[in-house]
C-alpha cells in the first residue's frame, strides 16, 4: 500500500514524538525511582527507550519507514530511497515532533515545558561514541533492512539499548533527538554548546555506513527489483 506525503510525514512527526517522550520521561522516572543510583536510572532509560524503538518502528515502519532520525533520512536520499524534497520534509517534522516530545514528557511529570539543560557532555571520547553509536545504528539499519527486513525493529532496538551501555556519551545516535534533549534540563539532557559537535559526528557515522554498505550490500537496482516482483508472482 502506498501512503501520502502527509500521512508519511504525520508518522514521522508522531513517532518522533513518542520516541522523545520515552527517552526523556523513563529518563525522570528512572532517576525519581533510583534513589540517586545513576546505573539503575540509566538501565530504566535504556529498557524503556529500547522497547519503544521495537513498538514504534512495528507501528510507523510500513507508513513511512519509520525513521524518526535525519541521519537515516539523509543517508536514505543519499542512496536515491526517497526524493529530496520528501527529505527535508522528513527531517523538519521529525525535528519539531522530538522538540514536541520533550515538551510532552515534562508536563506528564510536572515540569515546564522547555528548560535549557545544562547538563555537560563535551569531550573527544564523547565526540567519537557519537560516531561509533551511528556507524553502528546505520549499519544495523542497512544489514537488516536488505537481508532481514523482517528483523529491523528488533536489530534496532537491541541495538540501542547496548549502545546506550558500551558508548560513552550513551548513544544519542540521532540530530533531532540530540536538539530535543538539550531542551531538557533532566537526567536525558545535554547543553546546548555541545550539540554541534555531536550532530556532526552523528552524520559523519551515519554517512561512513551507508559507503560501507553501499558495497557490502547494495541497493538493487530499479531493473532488480522489478525482476524480483515477477518472480514472486505466482504462476
Amino acid at each position: 500500500m502506498k501512503f501520502t506525503l502527509r500521512a508519511r510525514l504525520t508518522a514521522e512527526f508522531t513517532g518522533s514524538v513518542f520516541l522523545v517522550a520515552a527517552v526523556i520521561g523513563s529518563g525522570v522516572m528512572g532517576e525519581r525511582l533510583a534513589g540517586g543510583n545513576v546505573a539503575i536510572a540509566l538501565l530504566a532509560n535504556t529498557v524503556a527507550t529500547g522497547a519503544a524503538l521495537i513498538a514504534l518502528i512495528l507501528t510507523f515502519g510500513p507508513i513511512s519507514g519509520a525513521h524518526f532520525n535525519p541521519a537515516v533520512t539523509l543517508v536514505e536520499a543519499i542512496e536515491h530511497g526517497m526524493s529530496w524534497p520528501d527529505a527535508a520534509a522528513y527531517i523538519a517534522v521529525q525535528c519539531l515532533g522530538a522538540i514536541a516530545g520533550a515538551g510532552v514528557a515534562h508536563r506528564m511529570f510536572g515540569l515546564r515545558w522547555f528548560s535549557l539543560s545544562t547538563h555537560s557532555r563535551h569531550g573527544g571520547a564523547l565526540v567519537l561514541s557519537e560516531f561509533v553509536a551511528t556507524f553502528g545504528l546505520l549499519s544495523v539499519i542497512w544489514g537488516t533492512s536488505r537481508l532481514r527486513p523482517m528483523a529491523v525493529p528488533f536489530a534496532v532496538g537491541a541495538y540501542i539499548m547496548s549502545a546506550y551501555w558500551f558508548t560513552a556519551s550513551t548513544s544519542f545516535a540521532n540530530p533531532a533527538v540530540t536538539i530535543a534533549r538539550s531542551l531538557s534540563e533532566t537526567f536525558a539532557g545535554i547543553q546546548p554548546a555541545d550539540v554541534p559537535l555531536f550532530v556532526a559526528a552523528q552524520l559523519a557515522g551515519a554517512l561512513t555506513a551507508a559507503v560501507l554498505f553501499r558495497w557490502l550490500v547494495p541497493r538493487p537496482s530499479a531493473e532488480q527489483e522489478v525482476a524480483g516482483e515477477l518472480r514472486a508472482i505466482p504462476r
